[in-house]
């Protein structure tokens, strides 16, 4: 695998995520987490204490030498209660989950193990579904997103879903039709809103369209016919400040106006973000 220019094994890579300074550190944070968990670690999404420290040492890998991350804002996610952090989606993998997810639970400001929503598919990928309930992901259902609320959790959402990650690189940062769930949930809850808008995942896999015969085949969302690698792109993500909403919910132009609210603090986000970034590589 080549990494900024220098070829690196997997062996290297392994002895690079399982470094004892990086070993300590992710101690540190999980020693953090307001979540509350049984007495073996775990709490009732499958969300596991011990399931999250290969995912720090990991994200470390890729937050910081691969896509060089670099985060503005974390100090709007709040040390404790319930949130909604919504978020644009892009890169045909779930990788923007997995670097936001990171950057929450090494948030110096306030360390959190996010809960995230995955499309219904997802627990049918062997292997897959185990680990990100490990690490805090869950079926994106109206009611666990609710009980997830209420046990105040801070809960990643991403409202475009499949239409976002999956759209061709002609579109990129051109933001897909926004689900009205969030919203929802929000007002229903009252839980705070913060936005996100992440720029460099739109350029780390390229996308020419999509199978359409090959998606009806295997039954997923998405079949893109696309290049097969992901590019180290250099990604900035901007967390904006908290957002509130309540009102009736009873109309759905009403919650759609609110929702294009959100939207269009991701929309002024995402292009704060495309201008501190020099390159997509740099």
């Amino acid at each position: 695998m080549v990494i900024l220019g220098k070829t690196m094994n997997l062996k290297e890579i392994i002895q690079q995520i399982t470094k004892p300074k990086e070993v300590t550190q992710s101690h540190e944070f999980i020693s953090k987490f307001p979540n509350k968990v049984g007495s073996y670690g775990y709490d009732a999404w499958g969300f596991n204490v011990n399931g999250v420290k290969p995912f720090v040492g990991l994200g470390r890998f890729f937050y910081e030498n691969y896509f060089r991350v670099e985060t503005h804002g974390l100090e709007n996610i709040p040390k404790s209660g319930r949130c909604l952090i919504i978020a644009n989606h892009s890169g045909q993998l779930p990788i923007d989950g997995m670097m936001l997810g990171y950057s929450i639970v090494t948030n110096e400001h306030a360390p959190r193990a996010p809960k995230g929503m995955y499309e219904r598919f997802v627990p049918q990928v062997p292997f897959i579904g185990t680990l990100f309930s490990q690490w805090g992901g869950t079926v994106g259902d109206p009611e666990n997103c609710i009980k997830m609320l209420e046990n105040e959790e801070a809960v990643i959402v991403f409202p475009e879903g499949a239409r976002g990650i999956s759209k061709p690189f002609r579109k990129r940062y051109q933001l897909e039709r926004f689900g009205l769930g969030f919203m929802y949930m929000a007002i229903q809850t009252k839980t705070p809103i913060i936005p996100v808008g992440m720029v460099g995942f739109e350029e780390s896999m390229i996308n020419f369209g999509n199978i359409d015969s090959l998606q009806k085949l295997m039954k997923f969302p998405a079949a893109p016919a696309l290049i097969p690698f992901v590019f180290p792109s250099k990604v900035i993500m901007n967390f904006g400040k908290p957002m509130y909403f309540d009102g009736d919910i009873s109309r759905e132009y009403q919650v759609q106006e609110k929702v294009n609210e959100v939207k269009s603090e991701i929309k002024r986000l995402i292009e704060v973000g495309k201008k501190q970034r020099k390159g997509i590589f740099s």
